[in-house]
């Protein structure tokens, strides 16, 4: 059956959008509402600020650790495997820290067996939109994405009533069963393959490395398809190499480090939120409202900036648009010590996750702007593996420096500061790359230079070599017309 030029955005895959935003509700809401135990686990087990917040890094770290293994299942097995898999494992990991006696229990039990298990679900999920929408990706999108919020507003109170009825073991037990459904999840996610995806290796095929009746169907099919074993080591190497060549790209260089600053400020509000809210004086059913609030907004964030910068007018814009959001995140957290009541909370609360929601539905957009649909899985795999570490050391350092400074001011001040910097350096990279977009036009208008380009081929691959895709194609195209003149 012949493949489809593109994606089909619609049909399957608002299913697929609909078991995304299930797998989001499952995973991350999840992982955001383990801040409702921290106090429960602080007080049964008598320890501090940095030692309790080791559970909520390492859920995250494990899941942004794991997340190029997610990728690497989905590409070579299947999506609906592995998403299976990871419900599995989450959900045992889950009914297993229900049984914790000690904190280093839950280190191993919900931090690492269930982060592990998140990691197999998230970012396949999150791919598979990628391949259904194109005109309408960040929409979709926008939707799958709310799931979080979503979770968070509905599983918040739920979560601190579970505390109160059943203590907070019969809570682990029950969100034990509650994430089995990222099986049923995983059940939608059916597989697509288009003619983007259809790359081969003529060099590999062209030699004796499989029969030649073997061939034709080789390359009909995706460099990575599970018929990979067929191939020998030299083949399977180009192959991996394909697959990861996105990394060398200047423009993912620039997003993966502001990814890492912007996922170390993010991290330690979502657990020291409710705690700090507390300590305030805030009640404990207030306190868990304004998480609720903040996943709520975080709906309309996902939805209505997905829709918005899928409108033609600010499509371009994008990349602007997620800086912003990030930057006004940081403000927030710059914000955030001085307000000491539950009146002033509920606006931070809307605010912050408002554009949370906002560059969250752009994460997975940008990335697939600049490596493309087919390597969509792989990129966000990288990408959300660069969260684990700033997930995993930014809770401790802001609990450290709550026990050692006796207040979160430090800890939110160094969070908002992060963000910023992460906005920032965007936007340095993208000044840099209009300054040199702008000097490669001026150097194309001199007509001798375009003599000179035109005859020689070693020096125009020497000029374009670091330069982007969109500069290559300016640069093709005039010194074409020049040759025709």
């Amino acid at each position: 059956r012949a493949r489809p030029a593109g994606p089909p955005d619609g049909g399957w895959g608002w299913m697929i959008v609909a078991g995304c935003f299930l797998v989001t509700i499952c995973t991350r809401a999840v992982t955001r509402c383990i801040s409702i135990f921290f106090v429960e686990f602080q007080a049964y087990f008598g320890q501090d600020y940095a030692r309790t917040a080791w559970i909520h890094s390492i859920v995250d770290c494990a899941t942004m650790l794991c997340a190029p293994l997610g990728s690497l299942i989905s590409n070579h097995v299947s999506c609906q495997v592995g998403i299976m898999l990871g419900g599995l494992l989450a959900s045992t990991g889950l009914i297993l820290s229900s049984f914790a006696t000690s904190l280093e229990h839950l280190y191993l039990s919900l931090g690492v067996l269930t982060g592990l298990g998140f990691a197999l679900c998230y970012s396949p999920a999150i791919a598979m939109v990628g391949k259904y929408f194109n005109k309408r990706k960040a929409l979709a999108y926008g939707i799958a994405m709310s799931g979080s919020g979503i979770g968070t507003f509905i599983l918040a109170p739920v979560v601190q009533l579970l505390i109160e009825q059943f203590s907070w073991r019969g809570a682990l037990l029950i969100l034990g069963g509650f994430v089995l459904n990222l099986c049923v999840c995983g059940a939608l996610m059916r597989p697509i393959s288009l003619k983007e995806d259809c790359k081969t290796a003529p060099e590999f095929l062209e030699q004796n490395y499989v029969p030649e009746p073997e061939k034709q169907d080789l390359k009909r099919m995706s460099i990575c398809s599970p018929l990979i074993k067929l191939w020998p080591r030299e083949c399977l190497c180009y192959c991996s190499w394909k697959e990861y060549d996105f990394l060398l790209m200047p423009g993912f260089m620039v997003l993966a480090v502001s990814i890492l600053f912007m996922a170390y400020g993010c991290s330690p509000l979502f657990v020291y939120l409710v705690p700090y809210a507390l300590s305030v004086g805030v009640s404990h059913h207030q306190a868990a409202f304004l998480m609720s609030i903040l996943g709520v907004i975080d709906i309309i964030g996902n939805i209505t900036f997905g829709w918005l910068t899928d409108r033609r007018c600010l499509k371009k814009h994008r990349y602007f648009c997620y800086l912003f959001a990030v930057g006004m995140d940081g403000l927030c957290c710059l914000f955030l010590p001085v307000l000491q009541s539950f009146p002033l909370l509920v606006p931070f609360s809307f605010t912050f996750g408002y554009f949370d929601g906002a560059y969250v539905t752009l994460i997975p957009v940008m990335t697939a702007d600049v490596v493309g649909t087919s390597l969509l899985s792989s990129a966000l795999g990288v990408v959300y593996f660069l969260h684990a570490i700033p997930y995993l050391v930014s809770p401790p350092v802001a609990g450290w420096l709550v026990d050692t400074t006796g207040s979160y001011t430090a800890s939110f001040l160094l969070c908002g500061f992060s963000m910023i910097f992460s906005s920032a350096l965007l936007c340095f990279a993208r000044l840099a790359k209009k300054i040199k977009r702008t000097h490669l036009r001026s150097l194309t208008g001199n007509t001798a230079l375009k003599q000179h380009i035109w005859t020689n081929g070693a020096i125009a691959y020497s000029v374009t070599a670091e330069l982007d895709q969109r500069d290559v194609e300016f640069l093709a195209v005039d010194t074409n017309s020049f040759s025709n003149r």
